[in-house]
């Protein structure tokens, strides 16, 4: 059974991944992001992921309002780092395919092989129609369309001299991108959709699962497997988790209460209109959302052997390759989990091997 994969997703929006104004305010600064990268090598996780974010939420806490850019940032911390993988993000409805596998040769150069480029196909018509980049005809099924061929083009371009392809949203003409990379960079996608688990099964080395319950989990988890396998490939499996810890069970749940208590509802209504639900009913869900919707993804509160014990469990259970871990208090949390959890993770990891 191959080692479990953990690393982080990256603060590059301000506020980090807390809708709160109690909670740890990350800002969207280099430097922030440079500690949690280094922390990340030191204390060894196995990859940095950034997300990239055109458009901020509002309300009180100006949510992810200040954002740095995902390609720039990471190629800056594949040059500050020397191990952990590097994994940054593209819009395929931003970037021409062509200039996209050029960045991406460029990462992969920069950082020794160890370049990931997760793609995204837009879905928050707020970030894009600002710059004139969204196309309001496109449904679900068309993105994802225009997705797998932006994803043919651009592994084509990192393989073949020229390349020729004529689509409904881009074309390519005699186009070259040389040098190529020496090793192809890593595909990662994030989504649960019928069209999303059929392009990760696919396309991607990674797939980004979310879900309602560890049951559904399991469920997708075990599908884009299978239905990689059937395409005679691998694709590993991934979930989000935020890590609340400190030195008891009761100290880590009383953060979680008072990070709570600073629940940003301005900026949760807006991030719910995005997602395409009415703002009346966005806002009266924001109204009645409980304290826990402060976070963006499931978390854990506990101490070490808490977090340890239930990262194993929901790791075994959804049958996932590994995690990408959030931390409220990067500096502070990071180290911890690297002196008490990580170390227990990867032993109990040597065991079911």
């Amino acid at each position: 059974m191959p080692a479990k994969e953990y690393g982080i997703f990256l603060p590059i929006g301000n506020g980090g991944w807390m809708l709160s104004t109690t909670a740890p305010h990350p800002e969207a600064d280099y430097a922030w992001n440079k500690r949690a990268a280094l922390h990340a090598e030191a204390i060894g996780l196995d990859f940095i992921m950034s997300m990239a974010k055109w458009r901020g939420f509002g309300g009180s806490t100006d949510h992810w309002g200040r954002s740095l850019e995902s390609m720039t940032m990471m190629s800056a911390l594949a040059e500050a780092t020397s191990r952990v993988k590097i994994w940054a993000t593209m819009h395929a409805n931003v970037h021409n395919p062509a200039i996209a596998a050029k960045m991406f040769t460029t990462l992969q150069d920069i950082s020794g092989g160890r370049a990931g480029m997760n793609i995204v196909n837009g879905a928050y018509a707020g970030e894009f129609e600002q710059f004139g980049m969204w196309d309001p005809r496109l449904s679900h099924e068309d993105r994802y369309q225009m997705t797998e061929l932006w994803t043919e083009a651009v592994t084509r371009l990192w393989s073949e001299d020229s390349v020729t392809l004529r689509t409904p949203y881009f074309d390519l003409v005699d186009c070259e991108s040389r040098p190529h990379p020496a090793t192809r960079p890593t595909l990662i996608n994030a989504g649960r959709s019928e069209e999303a688990r059929r392009f990760q099964a696919k396309y991607a080395d990674g797939a980004f699962l979310a879900a309602d319950s560890l049951d559904e989990m399991r469920k997708l988890s075990a599908d884009v497997h299978e239905r990689a396998k059937a395409n005679g490939r691998v694709c590993k499996t991934y979930s989000m988790l935020t890590v609340v810890q400190d030195e008891t069970d009761e100290l880590a749940v009383r953060k979680v209460k008072e990070w709570g208590a600073g629940l940003d509802r301005e900026a949760l209504t807006q991030m719910r209109r995005t997602w395409g639900m009415p703002e009346d009913q966005a806002r009266a869900w924001a109204d009645g959302a409980t304290g826990e919707a402060a976070f963006q993804t499931a978390y854990v509160a506990g101490s070490a052997r808490t977090v340890t014990d239930h990262i194993e469990y929901i790791v075994r259970e959804a049958d996932l390759d590994g995690l990408m871990l959030i931390f409220p208090e990067y500096d502070k949390d990071m180290l911890l989990f690297g002196e008490t959890v990580l170390p227990a993770l990867r032993a109990r990891d040597e065991v079911a091997a």
